[in-house]
């Protein structure tokens, strides 16, 4: 499951008349940690915002899923609402959880968080629909892997690792199978000795 960050930005945006103006903007950011969250703002803003910002703030967010239409970037907080039944007591429980998804305005998120949500085993409300203050999603993507540090230089991936173990075995167990066999033919050897002689 994916972790999203609210990360609160800092810095000087130039307005329509040309003067600087501070602004704070948020951003929500898929992470595995806050020290990761804060590493991906900085690359992700880095090229985009001209001159200095400042990241202000890192909290997890409540968020459970981000659903992105391309048509549009403006984000809309959706609060979901079903029930769920507790297997071993029976007893129903209500569950909330919160969601985003880009929309026009109020009426097409709604629209567009039912369609997205369309799978859903159980039956759930849409209670409430706002505009969200966050300006852009960072969803982690497979190329982000470039920004994670490269694992130190004594480490080797899993896989490699197993490989190496059962050469190991493959070869320890030729091993000791080529020495049964020699041990028994020198004991044939013994044998046929032992009879001739009688």
């Amino acid at each position: 499951m994916r972790i999203w960050f609210l990360c609160k930005v800092k810095y000087a945006k130039e307005n329509e008349q040309g003067l600087l103006k501070n602004v704070s903007e948020q951003y929500l950011v898929d992470a595995v940690s806050f020290t990761e969250a804060e590493a991906r703002i900085y690359d992700m803003l880095g090229s985009v915002i001209r001159g200095d910002f400042q990241v202000t703030n890192i909290s997890k967010s409540n968020f459970v899923d981000v659903f992105f239409f391309e048509d549009i970037d403006i984000w809309h907080k959706c609060k979901i609402s079903y029930i769920v039944s507790d297997a071993d007591s029976g007893k129903e429980k209500k569950v909330t959880q919160f969601m985003l998804v880009t929309a026009h305005d109020v009426k097409e998120a709604y629209d567009r968080i039912h369609e997205s949500l369309s799978n859903m085993l159980v039956s759930f409300r849409v209670p409430e629909v706002t505009e969200s203050p966050i300006v852009e999603v960072f969803p982690y993507e497979k190329e982000d892997e470039e920004l994670l540090p490269p694992p130190p230089s004594h480490l080797k991936p899993l896989s490699k690792v197993k490989a190496e173990q059962e050469r190991r075995e493959d070869t320890r167990a030729a091993n000791n199978s080529s020495e049964v066999g020699s041990f028994s033919e020198e004991e044939e050897a013994a044998e046929l000795r032992e009879y001739n002689e009688d």
